[in-house]
């Protein structure tokens, strides 16, 4: 444990567990005054109340399944509740590529605010992290997981819009289609160093996804503006697979001479 840091709680995994569930309990709360607003807002049916609740549960699920033994605090502690109030702003909006594609103008300026509030608080859960000597790497996990999905989830809204064609889809795909490749090539799923690039990329890929969905430029514009920032994005990745791959373990290097 490096100095300094917090102690993690002696607790046992089931008394863990039902503290996190009391903290996604009460997300809950937040969670659903969202998903009301956006179904009054678009005029959803009810059955988009049931694909919240599905991609909510499925979310427990996971927090549940991956959640250490221990952690820095009781229940899920401040940091990741900072995300779990980004997830209650994330699937409502997720939820939204299973309904008929938004065209009206509030609709669309709803869905960029509550996916760009979402991103805002991106910058909040890992410096409370920081702050607090509360770092984990489920914690980490978390924050990432969350920001591919809402990617994946932009960029289906983007396609569903009409803004741009079915390419636009590899902008929330990437991630996954990378995690799939480590499958086949072990050497991708090994740690990657912190790296500025891979965040500013990320926060400039949410940027340019909102500025296409938004009725901000016109619809001709949307296009070259996904397409510049899938370009950067297939740039970023291919840095962290040729990193990757060169430092590989049991990788033989040539000697100098």
């Amino acid at each position: 444990m490096p100095r300094g840091a917090a102690r993690p709680a002696r607790t046992s995994r089931s008394a863990q567990q039902v503290r996190a569930l009391t903290d996604l309990g009460l997300g809950l709360l937040p969670l659903a005054a969202c998903a009301l607003t956006t179904s009054r807002l678009l005029g959803l049916s009810p059955q988009y109340f049931l694909d919240v609740a599905g991609i909510y549960a499925l979310l427990t699920a996971l927090i549940v399944r991956y959640m250490p033994r221990e952690l820095p605090s009781p229940g899920l502690g401040a940091a990741n509740q900072i995300t779990l109030v980004r997830a209650t702003l994330v699937v409502p909006i997720a939820a939204l590529v299973l309904q008929a594609a938004p065209h009206e103008s509030t609709a669309l300026w709803w869905i960029a605010g509550v996916a760009a509030a979402a991103i805002v608080l991106d910058g909040f859960d890992g410096l409370v992290a920081r702050r607090s000597r509360q770092e984990t790497r489920f914690g980490a996990r978390f924050d990432m997981e969350l920001d591919a999905f809402l990617m994946l989830a932009l960029s289906a809204l983007v396609w569903r819009t009409g803004r741009a064609d079915a390419w636009v889809l590899l902008i929330g795909a990437l991630r996954y289609l990378f995690v799939a490749a480590g499958w086949i090539w072990p050497a991708l799923t090994a740690d990657l160093p912190p790296s500025f690039r891979r965040k500013a990329v990320c926060v400039v890929q949410g940027v340019a996804l909102l500025v296409c969905l938004a009725p901000i430029l016109p619809a001709e514009h949307a296009p070259p503006v996904a397409a510049a920032a899938l370009a950067l994005l297939v740039w970023s990745f291919g840095v962290d697979v040729i990193w990757l791959i060169v430092n590989a373990p049991g990788r033989v290097r040539p000697r100098r001479a």
